[in-house]
């Protein structure tokens, strides 16, 4: 199956078991940066569509004094990162995705990935803009970043197809288990 084939696919699956509100542990993965991060600096996505929500795991990050901050796509689909609180306004951009108004620029330390499917060697298939994968090549030049895809468990599958330029997770959080 295709990557195209396989993203249809994974859709309509995390589609049903999105319906139940299946959430992550914000706890645990709190904890894992904690670990691993150099600093407090936690670059989230904000939920779209059927994506595990990051809400609560903002609030929480917030009041633990992290710097979170949100992405911004640019007009050469450029993606950045700026720092936000739950307390700010949102605007959404073209894809209708809801960003944060330009703030401070930020180069995160950790990163809160989406994804639609994953595998057990920490591959992820994303929605197919690449994103993710040109802005983690970039910042990987410039700092650790540690990398932590979140999914439910339905959507693991037994092999993502991997391009040269995709870029593997450090980690995978579903609501059943880590994988590293």
């Amino acid at each position: 199956m295709n990557k195209f084939q396989l993203r249809k696919k994974i859709s309509k699956i995390r589609s049903k078991f999105a319906r139940k509100k299946i959430t992550v542990n914000s706890e645990s993965i709190i904890k894992l940066i904690e670990q691993k991060s150099p600093n407090k600096r936690v670059g989230l996505y904000y939920p779209f569509g059927d994506e595990l929500s990051t809400l609560e795991l903002m609030d929480r990050l917030t009041k633990k004094n992290f710097i979170i901050s949100l992405p911004i796509i640019n007009n050469k689909f450029e993606m950045s990162f700026y720092s936000w609180n739950p307390n700010e306004p949102l605007s959404i951009n073209r894809f209708g995705i809801l960003e944060p108004l330009k703030g401070k620029k930020i180069i995160p330390s950790t990163l809160i990935i989406p994804m639609l499917a994953f595998d057990s060697n920490l591959n992820r298939l994303g929605y197919g803009g690449g994103f993710y994968d040109r802005f983690i090549k970039k910042i990987e030049k410039q700092t650790i970043c540690i990398k932590i895809g979140l999914a439910l468990s339905c959507q693991k599958i037994n092999k993502v197809p991997v391009d040269k330029h995709d870029r593997k997770m450090d980690f995978i959080i579903t609501e059943k288990r880590i994988y590293k």
